[in-house]
């Protein structure tokens, strides 16, 4: 049941969202001259997709979890756009192909082995990863990859149709909170 909201709602947030999609596209060309991020992430079953974001930091940041990245990285514009959680916007487009869903845990990179390890013994890749979900609520984010696995798993054996909206209602208004960068 999930699945057809994330297709009815990303579909419709793409098409009521694109006038301010393509200001912030073009903003961004601006800010960095390359304002979509796509980065290669650890999705359903273990496979592998293509994270879509507004760039929020300088073209040439190392590809690592967000928390290992120095708040130095970040751009102007790129601080505004993770303040206000606009850099998420495109992901629309990978909860539309089917890659992710609203709520699910975030999706991590490859290289992200202690992660991996503790969600592999959890079952958290046998659900689409989120944009949002139980661990964002609550301020839990990759630095802590134990807590997170298990926030995750949690948040998988109670996910229903109320906590799909629960946590997406949360997000919006303020309580959804992404992974850290070091000051």
């Amino acid at each position: 049941m999930t699945r057809l909201f994330d297709i009815l709602f990303s579909l419709f947030g793409l098409i009521v969202l694109s006038p301010i999609i393509l200001i912030l596209y073009l903003i961004g060309l601006f800010d960095t001259g390359s304002p979509l991020f796509r980065q290669e992430r650890v999705g359903l079953n273990q496979n592998s997709f293509m994270l879509l974001k507004f760039r929020s930091m300088h073209l040439n940041t190392k590809t690592v979890a967000t928390h290992l990245v120095q708040v130095s990285s970040i751009t102007k514009w790129g601080s505004f756009l993770r303040k206000s959680k606009l850099d998420e916007l495109p992901q629309l487009f990978n909860v539309l192909l089917g890659d992710m869903s609203f709520v699910g845990p975030r999706p991590n990179l490859f290289n992200q082995i202690e992660l991996i390890d503790a969600r592999n013994k959890k079952g958290v890749y046998s659900v689409r990863p989120g944009i949002t979900g139980l661990a964002q609520i609550n301020k839990i984010d990759m630095s802590t990859p134990q807590l997170l696995a298990e926030t995750d798993e949690k948040m998988i054996k109670q996910l229903d149709i109320i906590h799909y909206f629960k946590y997406i209602f949360l997000t919006i208004f303020g309580n959804g909170f992404g992974d850290r960068v070091k000051e």
